[in-house]
């Protein structure tokens, strides 16, 4: 991986290099990260073990938490040890494998939230045909495909890192390792990568922002023909979704479509799609689904009877 430059070990500046804020940082993130482990677990451990929750919403649900999770942890983790360090490094091959599982599992999470997307559309304007257009077999396809063309994307990511010589300096300004910031560490030209870049992950942030607000505009205008209840309780479920989107991909959009320049308030940006949706989407899809709240209570009441059984 090294064979293209000369730096062998980079420098992570981080949020902050005030003792201080850094411990703030460290217990902040802290709770963050678990709260995200936790209720992606709840979510996850629920649908596996639940008999309830076995229409297709539910297995890319199983999917969204899962991508979620490993997300959050290939920055959370170790932005959460360098806050206690003084000086926080990362060799280059330790940076490429973040790039690479940062844009697997974001793109994963994008791939699957379009999914839920098309699931809710044809659940709302095709009910007759739902179960046939969605059977398992079809639901399993669209999400092997989602993991392939996420291990595509990530490949091309680090294709093109490999690609940049680098010769000093080795510091990046951010707490995680990303194109962006790498391609201000190059002793090249970039434009060509950063056009690539630009049409690589930020048409992805792009396209799918249009095509899921596409989606459920299409689902809210099919909901004029439905009954007041079942209005209320798809427009309560697509408001939810909706807010995720915007969440996620407001901050990527704003990262990945533009030239090569960065900005004091892209680290906080970061936050928002790096710990904050992580965090937020177990919280929307639990508190906000009376059948996953119900299978989660069916489930507690299984573990106290087994325990008290014991």
């Amino acid at each position: 991986m090294q064979l293209n430059n000369n730096v062998t070990e980079l420098i992570l500046l981080g949020l902050t290099q005030d003792p201080v804020r850094k411990k703030i940082v460290f217990v902040t993130f802290l709770l963050f990260y678990l709260g995200t482990l936790l209720g992606n677990f709840l979510i996850t451990t629920t649908i596996t073990t639940s008999r309830t929750l076995g229409s297709p919403m539910y297995f890319f649900l199983f999917h969204l938490s899962l991508s979620d999770t490993c997300f959050c942890t290939s920055i959370a983790s170790r932005m959460i040890v360098d806050a206690l360090l003084k000086k926080t490094t990362i060799s280059f091959s330790e940076c490429m494998i973040q790039v690479f599982s940062l844009h697997f599992f974001g793109c994963l999470g994008i791939f699957i939230l379009i999914l839920m997307a098309a699931d809710r559309c044809v659940a709302i304007c095709k009910p007759l045909h739902y179960t046939t257009i969605m059977s398992r077999r079809v639901c399993s396809v669209l999400v092997a495909m989602a993991w392939v063309g996420s291990c595509v994307h990530s490949l091309t990511q680090i294709f093109l890192a490999l690609s940049l010589p680098f010769c000093g300096p080795n510091v990046i300004d951010h707490y995680f390792c990303d194109l962006q910031p790498l391609l201000k560490l190059a002793c090249a030209d970039t434009y060509v990568i950063n056009l690539l870049l630009v049409s690589n992950s930020g048409a992805i942030c792009t396209v799918s922002f249009v095509v899921l607000m596409c989606s459920y505009v299409i689902i809210l205008y099919s909901l004029r023909n439905h009954s007041a209840e079942g209005r209320r309780k798809a427009l309560s479920t697509c408001i939810s979704h909706i807010v995720v989107v915007i969440l996620f991909f407001g901050p990527c959009i704003f990262i990945y479509t533009r030239p090569a320049t960065t900005f004091p308030m892209d680290k906080m940006i970061a936050v928002f799609y790096t710990l904050g949706t992580p965090l937020i989407n177990p919280l929307i899809y639990t508190l906000r689904n009376a059948e996953v709240k119900t299978a989660m209570r069916k489930l507690w009441k299984r573990k106290l009877i087994s325990d008290d059984k014991r």
